[in-house]
């Protein structure tokens, strides 16, 4: 009996959010995600169930890395205000890269509850660190709006998104720029 072709799940699941990012959840069929897997139907099957149960793995491991690359941009640099500003940075540079967190929001919006409560999941510490950092900011005087950081969170959170469908538009990288200088003001 021939033994299976053992592969990496973990590579897998990155080639599979690659697939997904660029042409979203309905436009991906399981020959495009076996041909840049790089594994058979059956090993998809055997390993991920289907193809939603892997479009919900690679959100999972797609946000969870966005996630941290987030929250260490914040903790980096003297002042909060710095760690803001590298996150929003990061942002730009990357917004032409396509999200799948805000391509499966674009797709299904709030109707799929297993993708809800995924974003709700890896959300929660992004939202919280930017709350922490963005009081520590207005504590330290370097953000001078003094609207509830919540709310400024929410919408540096919401700009984000924005950034990321305004370059999957077509936006260049000067326009992308000036996009994140103007969501950053909310900041004074």
């Amino acid at each position: 009996m021939a033994r299976p072709k053992e592969f990496d799940k973990g590579e897998a699941l990155d080639a599979a959010i690659g697939v997904f990012c660029e042409h979203g959840y309905a436009g991906t069929s399981a020959t495009m995600l076996t041909s840049a897997m790089k594994i058979g139907r059956q090993s998809l099957y055997d390993t991920f169930v289907d193809k939603w149960q892997l479009y919900c793995a690679a959100l999972r491991r797609y946000g969870e890395g966005e996630t941290q690359a987030h929250i260490t941009a914040l903790r980096t640099g003297p002042k909060a205000i710095d760690g803001i500003y590298r996150m929003m940075g990061r942002v730009v540079r990357t917004a032409h890269t396509p999200c799948l967190g805000v391509g499966s929001i674009s797709e299904f919006g709030d109707k799929q509850d297993e993708l809800n409560a995924i974003r709700a999941e890896l959300g929660m510490p992004l939202s919280a660190a930017l709350i922490a950092t963005i009081a520590q900011a207005q504590a330290d005087g370097d953000a001078q709006n003094d609207a509830d950081p919540k709310l400024l969170a929410a919408f540096l959170l919401a700009s984000i998104a924005a950034l990321r469908i305004s370059a999957r538009g077509g936006a260049g990288p000067d326009e992308l720029e000036s996009l994140g200088q103007l969501a950053l003001r909310a900041l004074r």
